[in-house]
């Protein structure tokens, strides 16, 4: 077995792949499985967790022994590839789809931003001036905003989204209560850390291209649940999956043209690699590969030393009575954003008695991270009562703080010079992950595109083109003119 050295700047030449080894069990490794074990690849995937998910997972919380998700995980209409993924794997059913979205203000008055009958753009506007949240005066600025983006999506040039705004004369009611609620549940960042380019792409494409681009999906089971179900496809088409399996070594036979990748318990062999990995484990990965001749090493590690973390903090409370009615909402002027109401939206959930199971969000959560458990339950507890005074009176029975701190990257401006493609200078080798170059964001949807561009190049490399990606969902009604 000799080190092979990696084809510096050449594409990656694999013809004749037939097994293949992912590295990762996110969502990103298991659409890029999903689609070449079904491809009629020889597939094994590895994962260093027991279960399945990455980051979109569940587990048993050992202080409340209910299972939790790590944080709650929504997705919308306009994610065609993600949506896709649940037909493959018969979990489409799982998603439960809502068409509209309830803000609350302290003191529990509630508005409701949903389609009405005219056409898109416009299909939410009726709702949208009806809202009490907002005066006139905001609801003047807001649409301002964005009657810009009809235009389209403006390409990154390194502006912020904060200096955006102002530059747009958003009132501070209006960033408060409308773009920054969006976007901290859209892209998990404060506004002064987000690109022009996909703040607008988030309205742009899920608030004007049509009223189906706006539907929320809710998982009404939890999240390992959902993506297990994924282990079954891969084993049902002759793939293999591996858990509690690190990778701590790559060796590549020159003569045979194979990768073998293992840890101390084993390893792997296959004609192609698939690493499907966050980007801080991609940085510990990359000095296991065998060195490099050229610059490619220290071009893809110089690229990811600009990526950054921001955390999301989920909160879990268990009371002895029914807080609300609601399924979900957005709350205003406080420093949780969302409710969901789990006891409603997960029917294994419901049981005879009159309790029930909330789960707060906080997306970048910077300001809680180095609160203590207790303090952040206190302040949950103290904001809740705000929007359902009944809290003050209700029992808690049991609590859980799950803290995300490398919940997703920030996509500050400027970051898509730095995301890299699927393929890689190592011959076999391609890349999968939300950091890398999707046109998305770090959400669910984007870690699936990355999964399906990964498989696309590996199976172009083996002279068998396959196209996975799905396209974008058309846009609808007057949206069709300014496409």
């Amino acid at each position: 077995m000799t080190l092979a050295e990696p084809m510096a700047n050449k594409p990656t030449d694999t013809h004749g792949i037939r097994d293949v080894a992912v590295v990762g069990g996110g969502l990103a490794g298991l659409s890029a499985a999903c689609a070449l074990v079904e491809s009629g690849y020889r597939v094994h995937l590895v994962e260093r967790r027991p279960y399945v998910g990455g980051r979109a997972s569940s587990y048993e919380h050992p202080g409340t022994g209910e299972v939790v998700d790590n944080c709650q995980h929504v997705l919308l209409g306009c994610c065609t590839n993600l949506i896709a993924f649940y037909k493959q794997l018969g979990v489409a059913d799982r998603i439960r789809w809502f068409d509209r979205i309830a803000f609350l203000e302290p003191g529990g008055r509630k508005s409701l931003l949903r389609p009405g009958s005219l056409p898109a753009p416009l299909h939410n506007a009726f709702s949208f001036l009806r809202s009490s949240t907002l005066s006139l005066t905001d609801k003047f600025a807001i649409s301002r905003g964005m009657m810009s983006f009809l235009r389209g999506v403006p390409a990154d040039g390194g502006e912020n989204f904060a200096a955006w705004l102002a530059r747009h004369g958003q009132t501070r009611r209006a960033i408060d209560r409308f773009w920054n609620p969006v976007l901290a549940s859209a892209l998990n960042e404060d506004l002064d850390r987000v690109s022009v380019h996909y703040a607008a792409m988030v309205f742009r494409t899920s608030f004007m291209q049509s009223a189906q681009a706006g539907w929320m999906g809710v998982p009404t089971i939890p999240l390992s649940e959902l993506y297990s179900h994924a282990v079954g496809f891969i084993q049902s088409h002759g793939g293999e999956v591996g858990l509690r399996k690190s990778v701590d070594s790559f060796q590549y036979d020159e003569g045979s043209r194979r990768w073998r990748i293992g840890d101390e318990d084993g390893s792997v062999e296959a004609d192609a690699v698939v690493l499907a990995v966050p980007f801080e484990s991609m940085q510990k990965l990359l000095p296991l590969l065998p060195a490099s001749p050229g610059p490619a090493s220290a071009s893809l590690a110089e690229k990811l030393g600009h990526f950054q973390h921001s955390p999301i903090t989920g909160i879990h409370l268990w009371f002895d009575r029914r807080i609300t009615d609601l399924e979900h909402a957005v709350l205003l002027d406080t420093t949780i954003q969302w409710m969901y109401n789990k006891t409603l939206l997960q029917p294994q959930r419901r049981s005879d008695d009159a309790g029930s199971y909330l789960e707060l969000v906080v997306s970048a959560s910077k300001s809680l991270v180095p609160l203590s458990r207790q303090e952040i339950l206190d302040l949950a507890l103290r904001e809740l009562a705000e929007f359902f005074p009944v809290v003050r009176e209700a029992k808690l029975l049991k609590a859980a703080v799950v803290k995300e701190v490398r919940a997703t990257f920030s996509v500050s401006p400027g970051l898509d010079a730095y995301r890299p493609g699927p393929v890689t200078a190592w011959r076999g080798i391609f890349l999968a992950g939300d950091w890398t170059a999707t046109g998305w964001p770090s959400t669910m949807e984007g870690a699936v595109r990355s999964g399906y561009l990964a498989a696309e190049a590996l199976t172009e490399a083996d002279g068998n083109p396959r196209k996975y990606l799905r396209p974008d969902l058309p846009a609808q009604g007057l949206m069709r003119l300014f496409q």
